[in-house]
């Protein structure tokens, strides 16, 4: 830094300093001073001057000390605030012929100066490594950073120092958690469970019993610090409750019994269930024991099995489904509530009930196949002898059919009875309430639920409380665990604009009750919109933007997106994207291809070797943003989770023009070394193609973030990642940002925040999701000259 200060000096008489964090001064780490800092304290203020303010000049203001010569005290400048003026003229007048506001934008001469600039990025050594998939040869430099040993954690520790510093150091850190909290309604609730007339649910720490589903009732249990629920589940007779614990983070829980009068923690099951996604336990209707999914070895090697825990023996063993051989899919056991049958549905993103047993048969019966060699999605339940269920087979929307338990040929579509037929909207969930089903709905992305009688008669419609969104479980295969049938229904809501509420919907009643009212709503307009993609297809989005801005003038926007594994995002309320549209910017959220807003055309059209449309969607969301108007590339984000943080990253790396920022969060970004992880083998081999066919991995190279970055000037980048997250591993964060920070040609910032006790997101404690938002809203705030 003294360098670049000697270098300033020796060359101007009259030095304008932006205070904007990130492109002149970069941020103020704790310790470290600033650019501007120094020269102000070098400058002779008889004869210079310094300027101080953010470098945009199409609207924003440059804070300015004095129009006349006289000592300048950097510190009330930067804290207090001075008068404002555009940064051009207060350069123009002042006859200033260095502008170090926009160092990036400036060609040739300010090399030097750039270099200078560069965060103090930890030493980050590469290797020699080459690995080889199916033949292909693929250079792998930074491959220790997959290590979890002292060195990497070092890395890891100083690279989220230098995140924090560059985010927050110049801000006020206290308004921005202020924002983030003012916003934060929780986490979408999870819906009280019924058992023998009486309600479960989590309360805080707390599990508590209630007549009523959010009565004052007494708790069960109370989880200790640390602990996060994963599920519950109480027995048919209500005697004994099953919850998962989780203490890191990773969504690893184990189960727990429960005696719910005396509150005695009774013996259980060793095993560790790797997520929620097979729902926790599905009980006996005798509640004399129940069945569960769970790894047989350490969650590393991701291999799983079905069991069975009988209560009177605390006998553990493998229930033998018969699954299709090698299969690494999740599997839940769906008991029907009079005892009789046991369907198996295999699958967690498009479920099919693979086998059915027949308890009342001689000793219990034998599981025998079911509906087998089935591509697409048979998600229901059983009601009375028949598997009712929601399909997209022969039905790209879907439709309800029924399938005879004892059926000759259950895998042949032809011998199912249709009961809803195929219409414009897309069926997406059943769920068994009392003596009828209620069929979850998407109409162009918004909610809407019917009603049909057991024989799949539509029967009514549920009035909701507008357009907006009904809370699901992120997969398909989670929503079939719903324990025996509840006398009412309840459904979480919200919208856009407001935070999660809670609503009683009774068969045959015209209204609903509401039992939890929104706790947040945001002042801001919603809108929506379409934008062409390259083959003429239009792909849908809203527009979230504060209320009484104008849309004809060119805004702050982030796009939020994922686009896979025929997972519908929801126009639903999430508390960090409606902080972002408080502090001033517009939101847009937009349903790619790959995922299930429209049906399963939608879903297969980005999917496995069209899998970059959803990327090719994105794109055109933002070049339409653009030519209409909306935005500009310097005002541009994207952010996205999971699989939509690999959308970040190849976004980032394909196309760097068009962005000011990009967020990736919990991100997968090194398809070829997730080819060596056996739970990302089986993601891949379900998302992208085949791990061990050449041209399979050629083509998912080049949709590989870590193998796409090339030496080129790339926009601000922030990436977060949870240290004990069991999907996408922390070393896809590391491994793409160290590649990233050696190839940056530009100033922009290149930073990853690996947050300890964290995971994948929905087993991360809520203190630690506060703070992976401050400092994500910072950094937007920082990049896009947002106020707040």
């Amino acid at each position: 830094m003294a360098a670049t200060v000697r270098w300033v000096l020796e060359r101007e008489d009259r030095v304008l300093v932006s205070a904007h964090a990130g492109h002149v001064q970069r941020a103020p780490f704790d310790g470290v001073p600033t650019l501007g800092g120094l020269l102000a304290a070098e400058l002779d203020h008889d004869r210079d001057l310094v300027v101080v303010g953010t470098t945009f000049t199409s609207g924003p203001a440059v804070r300015i000390s004095d129009r006349s010569p006289r000592p300048f005290d950097w510190d009330v400048a930067l804290d207090e605030g001075v008068p404002s003026a555009p940064l051009d003229p207060a350069a123009g007048a002042f006859d200033l012929v260095l502008d170090l506001g926009e160092v990036h934008r400036v060609p040739g001469a300010f090399e030097a100066l750039r270099r200078d600039l560069a965060l103090p990025y930890p030493p980050t050594r590469t290797v020699g490594v080459v690995a080889t998939q199916a033949g292909v040869a693929v250079p792998d430099p930074y491959r220790w950073l997959e290590a979890e040993d002292d060195e990497v954690h070092a890395w890891q520790r100083r690279q989220a120092e230098i995140a924090t510093g560059t985010i927050l150091g110049g801000q006020d850190r206290a308004a921005l958690r202020a924002l983030v909290e003012r916003y934060d309604a929780g986490a979408r609730p999870d819906l009280p469970k019924h058992a023998a007339g009486r309600w479960f649910r989590a309360d805080g720490a707390a599990v508590v019993v209630a007549e009523e589903p959010f009565g004052t009732g007494r708790p069960v249990l109370t989880l200790a610090e640390g602990e996060v629920l994963s599920w519950l589940a109480p027995a048919p007779d209500g005697r004994i409750l099953a919850i998962g614990v989780c203490t890191d983070g990773s969504e690893h829980n184990t189960i727990r019994l429960v005696d719910v009068v005396s509150g005695e923690r009774l013996p259980a099951p060793p095993q560790v269930l790797h997520s929620a996604w097979a729902g926790g336990v599905s009980w006996q209707a005798d509640g004399g024991g129940f069945w569960f999914f769970a790894l047989t070895g350490t969650p590393e090697e991701f291999t799983q099995a079905t069991f069975h825990h009988a209560l009177a023996t605390d006998e553990t063993t493998v229930e033998p489904v018969p699954v299709p051989a090698g299969s690494r899919e999740y599997t839940l056991v769906q008991p029907s509530p009079d005892g009789r049958w046991l369907v198996a549905s295999h699958r967690v993103g498009s479920p099919v009930p693979v086998a059915v047993r027949d308890l009342t048969a001689p000793d219990g019966g034998t599981w025998r196949p079911f509906v087998t060699g089935c591509t697409g999605t048979v998600a229901g339940h059983v009601v009375g002898d028949r598997y009712v269920a929601v399909t997209d087979v022969g039905a790209a929307r879907g439709r309800v059919v029924a399938i005879p338990l004892d059926a000759a040929c259950p895998s042949d579509p032809a011998t199912w009875t249709e009961l809803v037929p195929e219409g414009p909207t897309v069926l997406r969930t059943l769920t068994p309430v009392g003596e009828h089903l209620y069929l979850g709905e998407l109409d162009r992305t918004f909610a809407r639920i019917r009603v049909l009688d057991r024989a799949g008669t539509p029967v009514g419609e549920v009035p909701l409380p507008g357009r907006g969104a009904v809370a699901a479980p992120f997969f398909a295969l989670t929503g079939l665990a719903v324990g025996a049938p509840a006398p009412e229904h309840l459904f979480a809501f919200s919208t856009l604009t407001t935070s999660w509420s809670v609503h009683r919907h009774r068969p045959g009643a015209a209204g609903t009750e509401t039992l939890l009212a929104p706790a947040v709503t945001l002042d801001a307009t919603v809108e929506a919109g379409e934008a062409p993609a390259a083959d003429g297809t239009l792909v849908p989005f809203h527009v979230v933007r504060p209320a009484g801005t104008d849309p004809a003038v060119p805004a702050p926007v982030l796009i939020t997106a994922y686009g896979a594994a025929n997972v519908p995002t929801l126009p639903s309320y999430q508390p960090d994207l409606a902080a972002f549209v408080a502090a001033g910017g517009t939101l847009v959220q937009a349903y790619l291809r790959g995922g299930g807003e429209l049906g399963r055309d939608w879903y297969l059209a980005a999917h496995r070797a069209t899998k970059h449309v959803r990327d090719d969607d994105l794109v055109a969301v933002a070049e339409h943003l653009v030519a209409t108007g909306r935005t500009t590339p310097d005002r541009l984000a994207v952010t996205g989770g999971s699989d939509g943080g690999l959308m970040c990253g190849v976004a980032l790396t394909t196309r760097p023009d068009l962005w000011r920022a990009v967020l990736p969060r919990a991100p997968l970004l090194d398809l070829v070394a997730g080819m060596r992880d056996p739970y990302l083998d089986f993601v891949i081999r379900k998302a992208w193609g085949d791990p061990d066919g050449p041209d399979d991995v050629r083509r998912m190279i080049g949709r590989s973030p870590y193998e796409l970055v090339r030496p080129a000037t790339y926009p601000a980048v922030y990436v977060q990642a949870g240290a004990n997250d069991p999907r996408c591993r922390p070393w896809h964060a590391r491994k793409l940002v160290a590649r990233l920070q050696a190839a940056q040609q530009g100033t922009a910032p290149v930073l990853v925040h690996v947050f300890e006790n964290a995971g994948h997101g929905a087993a991360t404690g809520h203190d630690v999701i506060v703070a992976q938002d401050v400092e994500w809203l910072g950094f937007l705030v920082r990049e896009l000259g947002l106020e707040i």
